[in-house]
């Protein structure tokens, strides 16, 4: 029987995707086109229920949806997938961005892996069950969220909304490029910036001013003398250290005038365990203690670790199908939002991280056949 869909198809389907631009709202550039979810959104809404499925909108932000659709299935266990919907931007890109070209066995153009590879192989899938009249073995529901790729806002709507409907999930895959290697954790992050307040003056007379640049540069010391004391910490799990970086500085107006504000911003990844409260009051309290000056501290992001168990039975089965064992990744994904929402999570998909985000963004379409092969199984579909 021929194995469908095929490789023609699930590259035709990831090149439509990849037409459709839906690039975050705050990367948007002057090749971007229209950027957000909500075209895209509409597009998939409009093919879920083309293919039979139950489609549900919901707005996370203005005209930037979650899309859900659910497929009812042989028993009344649920699984889901979540594929978020936006990209980053393009002004980097040294291809046509949203060409969708096919050549060399190969899908090109942004969001071609991260991460619209997975739902063009689960929109060909669906397509073709709808043809055939088949059902999958337990209730799917797929989901399109908005905005990963910031501030994280589809996936804890998207978790509100399945405790909303009573929805018990079985299983969850959350899909990022691992090269369809199952992923049971990774770390996750808190993201803050430090203003510090001085007093300008003129650069001939210093010490009639307060010199915020200076004070941060106390602060930045102080900080990477914490981060290597995160390293010194000993633990039990594979995910490496906790870290903290010092990501972005900004201060000062003019070459002859003392600064009177000077902005730090820190990315600190932290572990399974942690807690994000005192991780914030900890290192506002470095700020403090760092100058005598005032300091403003903002909270930008909070996004928590994700760690399933390896030995779980799903994950075992994954390394089964995929031939590779599972392992971590050190980038963060929508299932920091999904503690306890299902039995078993994983983070899986086709392609590798170290296309995404890049100026040719592709996926092989090998990667496609792999990925289709394995969910086919899993819904215990046959075609």
């Amino acid at each position: 029987m021929t194995n469908i869909p095929s490789s023609q198809v699930l590259a035709n389907w990831v090149s439509r995707l990849v037409q459709i631009p839906s690039i975050t709202p705050s990367q948007a550039h002057r090749l971007s086109g229209f950027s957000g979810e909500g075209i895209i959104a509409r597009q998939v809404a409009q093919w879920f229920k083309n293919f039979g499925g139950e489609v549900y909108l919901d707005e996370v932000a203005e005209d930037r949806p979650n899309v859900y659709g659910i497929w009812r299935g042989r028993t009344n266990t649920w699984a889901a997938i979540d594929i978020h919907l936006d990209t980053v931007g393009v002004g980097q890109m040294s291809i046509e961005p949203f060409s969708g070209e096919i050549k060399d066995d190969c899908v090109y153009g942004r969001g071609a892996v991260d991460t619209k590879a997975t739902l063009g192989i689960i929109l060909a899938i669906l397509e073709e069950m709808y043809h055939r009249k088949l059902k999958p073995a337990t209730n799917l529901l797929i989901v399109g969220t908005a905005d990963e790729e910031v501030d994280g806002l589809g996936a804890p709507a998207f978790a509100k909304w399945v405790h909303q409907e009573g929805i018990h999930l079985s299983k969850l895959l959350v899909a990022e490029p691992t090269s369809c290697k199952p992923v049971y954790g990774h770390k996750g992050e808190v993201r803050m910036s430090f203003t510090l307040l001085g007093k300008s003056a003129h650069s001939s007379s210093p010490h009639l001013g307060k010199n915020a640049i200076t004070a941060a540069a106390k602060l930045i010391q102080n900080f990477e003398s914490e981060h290597q004391q995160l390293q010194n910490n000993i633990h039990d799990l594979p995910l490496g250290p906790a870290t903290l970086a010092v990501t972005m500085i900004n201060g000062g107006t003019g070459l002859n005038v003392i600064p009177d504000s000077c902005c730090v911003s820190i990315d600190r990844r932290m572990l399974p365990g942690e807690n994000s409260e005192a991780i914030v009051q900890h290192l506002s309290e470095i700020a403090r203690q760092s100058s005598d000056l005032e300091v403003k501290v903002e909270v930008l992001s909070v996004l928590d670790a994700f760690y399933q168990s390896p030995d779980s039975p799903w994950i075992q089965w994954l390394v089964d199908q995929s031939t590779l064992e599972p392992g971590i990744v050190p980038f963060g994904t929508n299932a920091w939002a999904y503690k306890g929402l299902a039995e078993e999570c994983v983070v899986m998909g086709p392609g590798s991280i170290d296309q995404a985000h890049s100026a040719e963004e592709w996926i092989a379409v090998s990667e496609l056949e792999k990925m289709s092969s394995i969910l086919k199984k899993w819904w215990e579909v046959s075609f």
